[in-house]
């Protein structure tokens, strides 16, 4: 039975890596794939990993229908034995509606992937759609590490290195980033404390906090 998986975990855990593995198994059987994504860090219609692998995409827009796109894919004799959808977090509801449809009506298989909560610990309205509707949530198994060296579970976004928790939801930028926008993962402890990796650099360095010697 077709099915809708859904692939979570925090940033840097290798989704678009695992989406690109997905993609390379069925096309090397000779299987046709759509692939959609949004706000890829390499640039619009690109499904990207941070190791390096690339791979032309569908840009998704607003208001665009999914699953008329599909449709009108397959209507022009066009071939989709399966559908990606990258960066899932960014598509709205309902067009996570639209996949669900594409799995129940076209049966066709549709793997979509994402991180499940933004940078103030709250869900991304696509993502929270898609715990709602899947089939199947499958957290990846290769865990992000917080600067601290424990398993990290929430999404920072930074400025200069320093932790913000106010602004737009979506602000593109890329993972340790030093300067503008940012991203960084952190263990639940150094989120809640706002300590990303280079203001606890600071603080090592700062005599206010270096044991005091005895006189």
């Amino acid at each position: 039975m077709p099915e809708l998986v859904f692939f979570s975990g925090t940033m840097d855990c290798g989704k678009s890596t695992l989406a690109l593995q997905i993609e390379h198994n069925r096309s090397a059987r000779g299987l046709a794939g759509m692939i959609f994504t949004r706000d890829d860090r390499a640039g619009e219609g690109k499904l990207s990993s941070r190791l390096g692998l690339v791979t032309e995409a569908v840009e998704v827009e607003d208001g665009m229908d999914l699953y008329a796109y599909l449709v009108d894919h397959l209507s022009r004799g066009r071939r989709a034995d399966y559908v990606i959808a990258d960066e899932a977090q960014f598509l709205a509801p309902d067009q996570i509606d639209q996949l669900a449809r594409v799995v129940d009506d076209l049966g066709l298989d549709v793997y979509a992937f994402g991180i499940t909560t933004d940078f103030r610990t709250k869900l991304f309205p696509g993502s929270q759609r898609l715990v709602e509707l899947a089939d199947r949530v499958e957290v990846l198994q290769v865990e992000a590490l917080c600067w601290c060296g424990a398993r990290a579970t929430h999404n920072a976004r930074t400025i200069g290195g320093e932790m913000v928790v106010e602004g737009a939801q979506v602000v593109v930028g890329d993972v340790n980033q030093a300067e503008a926008v940012g991203y960084e993962v952190l263990c639940r402890r150094h989120h809640r404390r706002r300590m990303t990796a280079a203001s606890a650099r600071a603080a090592a360095l700062s005599p206010d906090v270096l044991p005091v010697q005895p006189a």
